[in-house]
């Protein structure tokens, strides 16, 4: 039977997790981010989120990030799954970038995939693998999971 309604309506969830510098000695350190997803149309999301890389020198950033989510929902809706695509903005950046590199640095482009398990109708848990991937040397991938609300 074909979907008459969105996968997703609207969504706020705090995650925890670590953020992993794709390098020889693959540093890592904590990482939170606070998401907001909405459903666009039937399997489209777009979610605005605040995202905070801390920890080691190499790669200390904080920023927003926005994305667009290809989404599936599956078992009567209790588990969904996406892959998204983005742009994160850092609005707070440490990272040792070397000064040779073009532009600024700021701008990323992010790279994920997710899953959630609805609890009821109000009630989530979400899984988030994002990659971020930069121009200047300092990819990282970000690993988080944490609780939501729907409404």
């Amino acid at each position: 039977m074909s979907r008459t309604s969105n996968v997703t309506g609207n969504e706020l969830t705090i995650l925890f997790g670590k953020t992993i510098l794709n390098s020889n000695e693959s540093e890592s350190s904590s990482a939170g981010s606070l998401e907001y997803r909405r459903g666009l149309w039937r399997y489209v999301d777009v979610s605005a989120s605040y995202i905070h890389e801390s920890g080691h020198i190499q790669s200390r950033r904080a920023g927003v990030a926005a994305q667009l989510w290809a989404t599936r929902a599956f078992f009567g809706d209790r588990l969904a799954s996406s892959a998204g695509v983005g742009l994160y903005v850092a609005i707070k950046q440490t990272d040792n970038v070397p000064q040779d590199r073009t532009g600024d640095g700021r701008v990323s482009a992010l790279f994920a995939v997710s899953a959630s398990y609805r609890f009821g109708s109000r009630w989530l848990a979400r899984v988030n693998w994002n990659r971020i991937v930069t121009r200047y040397n300092r990819d990282t991938d970000l690993i988080e999971g944490g609780i939501g609300v729907r409404f």
